[in-house]
């Protein structure tokens, strides 16, 4: 089971993992809500699209923009769709 671990909590972990230019795709159902702040921040990316942000929010500190998904992936890009993946320092283990 992949795990997403910051600041010494389990942010999110499943079996169900889309793995995507290196990057682990987690479910949304998967993420823990309650860690999550979302974010005015955006990015594009020519074949996924736009992307949204949350800010990690554990034990009292912040890790701003450390999680990112797709709200309408572009076409090709479906296997992101309901899906977060972490930067910033959240460890991934298998």
């Amino acid at each position: 089971m992949a795990k997403a671990i910051w600041n010494g909590e389990i942010i999110a972990e499943s079996d169900d993992i889309e793995l995507v230019e290196g990057n682990h795709y987690f479910p949304l159902a998967a993420v823990r809500s309650e860690l999550l702040e979302p974010s005015e921040t955006h990015s594009s990316c020519h074949w996924k699209g736009e992307a949204s942000y949350f800010t990690l929010n554990v034990n009292g500190e912040r890790n701003t923009d450390a999680a990112w998904y797709y709200p309408e992936p572009l076409k090709g890009a479906e296997a992101v769709t309901d899906r977060v993946a972490f930067w910033k320092g959240v460890t991934i283990t298998d």
